[in-house]
């Protein structure tokens, strides 16, 4: 298996044909982002018609799955003991392949609807630094799903895409996508990528840094969806003009007891302060290992943040201060891998119909 490079990858929606040039069947192609956090659909001429957090919930006594998506993220650490609310991918690969399968198959009847197709033709998203093994991993878990036709495609060529960046030309854009378990650093120039590389830092560890501090400083154990109410409320790794504050709740460690404390701004800056500035450190290698005429582009074009983690507020001022490169976040940083792959789709359709 092999990722086929920019020109060669996705399909469009068409008819099929018979021998006498009558229409036979409607095919649908469909790009997936698949996420650590969440799994996006893009259908073409529809857009991003799914979006859902990637968990999976299933009893362990039958074996049998439970619930999938919003419904399961619910779940998670409120299950009674033979039911588990599990992520299936962790930072950017398949972790459960089985369950992957089932879930991918799910997102895509859901996606489609009642209505009967051929097998549809898929494009995936995978991070940049995956091995061939988790790429394969990724095909069959989709080729398992009902896919006709698989293509792997590099996230951060997807993310330039959906960010609107045309990046076909000879020019050199950086983009930092930051999702769930994975942060994907690219300079791309004539449709591929130049420099390149995938650090297993992303919005989880976000949530585990804040899980971390809590315990260490208030003595109180919280559990992963408070943690990222605090992130998405009042998270920050860059000082705030002014600082704002949330009450949390959780267990104290001492006395075994629910507890409420307060949270500023300034502590979710320390709690973040070392994931953040890992990817701080993977940008900064990134630029030092790029050529130095598409260093002079990306200096003089800026850097492009896409994905769910680019959300966390200061990233943006926190990059700029450390590079001194103007950062800037995509429209729509979540949905950008997904659109870009999408879009893609579209573009090489274009391309055969021209041909």
């Amino acid at each position: 298996m092999r990722s086929l490079p920019f020109f060669e990858m996705g399909y469009s929606t068409y008819n099929e044909t018979d021998e006498r040039g009558n229409i036979d069947m409607v095919s649908t192609d469909i790009g997936i982002d698949l996420g650590t956090a969440s799994i996006l659909v893009y259908i073409k001429g529809k857009g991003v018609v799914l979006k859902e957090p990637s968990v999976v919930a299933f009893d362990r006594d039958t074996n049998k799955i439970k619930a999938i998506g919003e419904e399961a993220r619910l779940m998670l650490g409120r299950t009674p003991g033979n039911i588990v609310a599990v992520r299936p991918l962790r930072q950017g690969v398949i972790s459960d392949y089985t369950v992957t399968e089932k879930m991918i198959k799910y997102f895509i009847q859901k996606a489609l609807g009642k209505k009967t197709f051929r097998k549809p033709r898929i494009s995936v998203c995978v991070p940049s630094g995956v091995t061939e093994v988790e790429k394969k991993a990724v095909e069959d878990a989709t080729y398992q799903a009902g896919a006709r036709e698989v293509a792997i495609i590099e996230e951060p060529i997807a993310a330039a895409i959906g960010a609107g960046i045309d990046i076909a030309r000879p020019c050199g854009n950086m983009i930092v996508d930051i999702g769930g378990g994975t942060a994907d650093i690219a300079v791309i120039s004539l449709g591929g990528s130049v420099v390149s590389t995938s650090i297993k830092i992303a919005g989880d560890d976000f949530d585990e840094a804040i899980v971390r501090y809590m315990r260490k400083k208030h003595n109180l154990l919280i559990g992963e969806r408070t943690a990222e109410d605090i992130k998405i409320k009042i998270g920050t790794c860059f000082p705030l003009a002014q600082p704002e504050t949330m009450d949390v709740r959780g267990r104290n460690l001492v006395t075994g007891l629910p507890k409420t404390v307060t949270v500023s701004s300034e502590e979710t800056e320390e709690a973040l302060r070392e994931p953040t500035l890992q990817i701080v450190e993977a940008v900064h290698s990134v630029l030092e290992k790029t050529p130095p005429e598409l260093a002079a582009d990306v200096a003089d074009r800026g850097i492009v943040l896409t994905g769910g983690g680019s959300l966390l507020r200061g990233l943006e001022e926190l990059i700029e201060d450390k590079t001194g490169i103007n950062t800037m976040t995509a429209e729509e940083p979540m949905t950008c891998v997904a659109i870009g792959t999408g879009k893609f789709v579209e573009f090489l359709a274009g391309k055969r119909d021209d041909d």
